[in-house]
């Protein structure tokens, strides 16, 4: 069976991209996330969520720190590292953005990686709709000023909020699946994991990124992992 790590943000398109690997037979033995040092907030959730929905999924997680300027060195020598023991490939979760996949094609190469795209190319809508209907949840976490409002955090991510999302995208010009970073997920819960990531308490905060855009954070402050309720109990 090949054997592949998931290059895991935490948020929707890289957990149905894991779930896409799972669906094709391949054996998923670790999440591949990076945290970028001096970043307090980051797009898809603190370093500890992510961890937790490690634990939830039960996967293991390769989390390392870099910067913006050694995130390529950094990945490369996370990657190498897999291949060590004995992973394969790395499974990404790229809708369409030619410079992503290029980058993903040449560092994959570069350390002798497989490297997969399950959801390249597919229609934007088609992607949320599967997402929901496979049965994930995930919350809105980090959303751009100037596209969104403060309304939009902690939402989850259901039918109506791709109704919702069509409807301002009627009337805005933006990604629908926020591939050029409109919006960040967080996801909590699905067929995959074992354990509920569930929030407590959070607060909104109107901060700058990097790039000095204005952006919407859920600063997550208190969750914990619940057990599932099995199948068919009252």
């Amino acid at each position: 069976m090949t054997k592949v790590a998931v290059s895991w943000s935490g948020g929707k398109d890289s957990c149905l991209a894991l779930y896409k690997a799972l669906g094709k037979g391949l054996e998923v033995s670790h999440l591949l996330n990076f945290v970028v040092k001096g970043e307090g907030c980051m797009p898809h959730g603190a370093p500890e969520l992510i961890a937790a929905q490690s634990e939830a999924m039960g996967i293991p997680l390769v989390q390392r720190e870099v910067t913006w300027e050694t995130y390529e060195e950094g990945f490369k020598e996370a990657a190498r590292d897999l291949r060590r023991r004995g992973v394969d490939g790395i499974v990404f979760g790229d809708i369409d953005v030619p410079e992503h996949l290029d980058w993903v094609v040449r560092v994959c190469n570069e350390v002798g990686a497989l490297y997969m795209e399950p959801l390249w190319r597919l229609d934007r809508e088609q992607i949320l709709r599967e997402f929901v209907c496979a049965g994930f949840e995930a919350i809105v976490v980090n959303a751009g000023a100037d596209v969104f409002g403060p309304d939009w955090l902690g939402r989850r991510v259901d039918e109506a909020f791709i109704r919702d999302l069509l409807e301002l995208k009627a009337a805005r010009s933006f990604d629908l699946c926020g591939e050029l970073g409109e919006y960040h997920t967080l996801v909590v819960d699905g067929p995959i994991f074992k354990r509920r990531i569930k929030v407590h308490a959070y607060r909104k905060a109107l901060k700058e990124d990097r790039l000095k855009r204005r952006r919407w954070f859920l600063d997550v402050t208190d969750f914990s992992l619940e057990e599932k309720m099995a199948e068919g109990s009252a």
